[in-house]
């Protein structure tokens, strides 16, 4: 949890990349057996890019990064700490640093 959106920043020691949070995806995805879940959490909101510390990532296209996976669930703690269970990524896209958190399955 927590590391694919430091992934290619540099920040421990890793190439600078800007497509390393994407490569990440690829390997995780791939590593999923079929029936298999992939939870992963993540800053989302308003995406950007936080110099020398994280990214943000639209909590929508986040999902896209993941095109062999479906989206079993989603969840987030908005700005101010409240907990939204079971939400759609879409009301966590105007926040500003909210945590996301997805459960993903590959079909078996």
């Amino acid at each position: 949890m927590h590391v694919i959106e430091h992934v290619g920043l540099g920040r421990y020691g890793d190439p600078i990349t800007p497509t390393g949070s994407l490569q990440a995806a690829k390997e995780l995805e791939r590593v999923i057996s079929p029936g298999g879940r992939l939870y992963i959490s993540v800053p989302v909101g308003e995406e950007k890019v936080c110099f020398n510390a994280h990214r943000i990532f639209d909590p929508v296209k986040f999902i896209e990064m993941f095109p062999e996976l479906d989206l079993e669930s989603f969840s987030f703690v908005d700005d101010l700490g409240n907990y939204f269970e079971k939400a759609e990524p879409l009301d966590a896209a105007d926040k500003s640093y909210a945590c996301g958190m997805y459960v993903f399955v590959r079909k078996s």
